[in-house]
């Protein structure tokens, strides 16, 4: 099992109340409450996080969004190229590229081959369609989403793997030639991941034999998701999938006993308390008339408690060998192969997000990392 740092670089230096009268922290939340002096140090903090990740011999995952405090990573490959020069050993997972919104698939293409190629081949490509706060501040249409998803996809495998030039004549992208400088070095490709968490997301990860991500789902969830990636394969003659298809994201403390950890990992659900305008997160059209329909009638964001999430699999805290236990439990009943841990949200500071970091580089790590990619060498710890 493969090990991830992240955390999506929030801004929580806001008034909650200004969050509360406009009901909503994403898209309208005036930027008059960033301060650009705190705002930069927080960038830095947070890539020197990641730089300490790579130092403990932890793998990095960034992400981006758009007009949100929760996220100010709003160019994710910035950040990367800030990292890739900084880091030794860690792979540098984009999870990802909201291609739904981005106006030249070519651009993605050339940025992430540029990417591949100054790492020396550790980038982790991923696309996903975007979350629905993302459709007004792109401008993109909510049902049209999913067809520019896949269009750009296909856009930029072929410019990755086309090395010649070439056009293209598609009902979102037009162009006399597709020649992008650099290419990958990864051959073919980079390796790439979707995250989906619907069901009729699935067949078509499945089918191109990429990395499965789910986000914050209990386990019956990624149960039923995984089922359908399995079924996928099987009707087509694919490979059984291993671990290595499936990756999991979820709040992540660990400390020197389950008593600790559940008292001072609390901080992470500030996450989880997001304040979300239903116009905002339910745009029409984004969702299948089902899941929007329950999103109207108030069922669609539950709020676990802290202890709850924990019994889920939304988070995971405690004591070393508690995680162990939780994380083992995610691969033998999910079949999980890659832990993607947020061990930094709102207002958790660095010298508690370090802890928590060497605990599990020391303590936990060691104890999980022959799970899903036995093949693989382990990295080496390099962290004081």
């Amino acid at each position: 099992m493969r090990a991830y740092y992240f955390t999506e670089m929030p801004y929580p230096h806001y008034p909650p109340e200004v969050v509360e009268a406009l009901n909503s922290q994403r898209v309208i939340l005036p930027s008059e409450y960033l301060d650009p002096k705190a705002a930069g140090e927080l960038y830095n903090r947070y890539l020197d996080e990641h730089e300490y990740a790579d130092e403990l011999g932890l793998d990095i995952m960034l992400n981006e969004h758009h007009q949100t405090p929760t996220c100010i990573d709003s160019a994710m490959p910035l950040a990367a190229a800030a990292l890739v020069r900084r880091t030794k050993q860690a792979k540098i997972l984009l999870l990802g590229n909201p291609l739904a919104h981005r106006d030249n698939p070519v651009r993605v293409a050339e940025e992430m081959a540029f990417l591949d190629c100054l790492s020396d081949g550790r980038l982790i490509c991923g696309f996903v369609r975007g979350v629905p706060t993302e459709c007004h501040p792109a401008n993109t249409s909510p049902p049209l989403t999913r067809e520019r998803f896949e269009e750009s996809h296909d856009i930029i495998l072929k410019a990755w793997t086309t090395h010649e030039p070439f056009n293209w004549e598609g009902k979102f992208w037009h162009y006399r030639y597709v020649n992008p400088w650099p290419r990958p070095l990864q051959q073919p490709h980079p390796p790439v991941w979707i995250p989906a968490s619907s069901a009729d997301s699935i067949p078509w990860i499945a089918e191109r034999q990429y990395v499965h991500a789910t986000f914050l789902l209990p386990y019956q969830a990624q149960q039923k998701l995984h089922k359908i990636y399995f079924d996928t394969c099987a009707e087509l003659g694919l490979p059984e999938p291993g671990p290595e298809r499936f990756a999991h994201l979820a709040l992540v403390y660990v400390g020197e006993t389950d008593e600790k950890a559940r008292v001072e990992g609390e901080a992470l659900m500030w996450y989880m308390k997001a304040v979300r305008h239903m116009g905002f997160w339910n745009p029409p059209g984004y969702l299948p008339p089902e899941a929007s329909a329950r999103i109207m009638m108030g069922q669609g964001f539950p709020e676990p408690s802290w202890e709850d999430a924990n019994n889920m699999g939304v988070v995971i805290w405690g004591s070393p060998d508690t995680v162990i236990q939780k994380m083992r439990k995610l691969h033998d009943e999910c079949n999980v192969g890659h832990m993607l841990m947020m061990m930094q949200a709102g207002f958790l500071q660095t010298d508690m997000v370090r802890k928590s970091m060497r605990l599990f580089a020391r303590e936990v790590y060691p104890a999980i990392r022959e799970l899903g990619e036995p093949a693989a060498p382990a990295p080496q710890a390099r962290g004081g």
